[in-house]
């Protein structure tokens, strides 16, 4: 059902876990069930630290550990405009049933970085 690239991304996910002092979170969900709590730690308008805990099926975990090696290193806007296709694309694919899970990611990452936006601007 799946192929290696996802099931490599499933089995050894990326960047899970979570980030004590980060500077935006994250947390979303969708209608399977799945949910995800994504954290960000920015410098100079970059992401310099992903960290997520997901809670789903193999896709969904598969995907978020994808999206986090995509955007990392990447300035907000840039990872703020990660969609769905992107993430597909990296994983050389998903089956057609698990596409919408290929949303959570990006979902959350956007939920991070409004949070980070939200910290600041309640600082100034």
């Amino acid at each position: 059902m799946y192929n290696d690239t996802v099931m490599d991304h499933f089995e050894n996910p990326r960047n899970t876990g979570e980030i004590a002092d980060a500077d935006g979170v994250g947390t979303v969900g969708n209608s399977d069930g799945d949910m995800m709590k994504l954290y960000i730690k920015v410098a100079d308008g970059r992401l310099i630290d992903i960290k997520y805990k997901t809670f789903g099926c193999a896709a969904a975990i598969a995907t978020s550990s994808a999206a986090s090696e995509i955007v990392k290193g990447r300035s907000l806007e840039e990872a703020a405009a990660l969609g769905s296709d992107e993430v597909v694309s990296y994983l050389n694919g998903l089956p057609e049933e698990k596409v919408a899970c290929s949303m959570l990611a990006p979902d959350a990452i956007r939920a991070a970085i409004d949070d980070y936006h939200r910290r600041r601007s309640d600082t100034q």
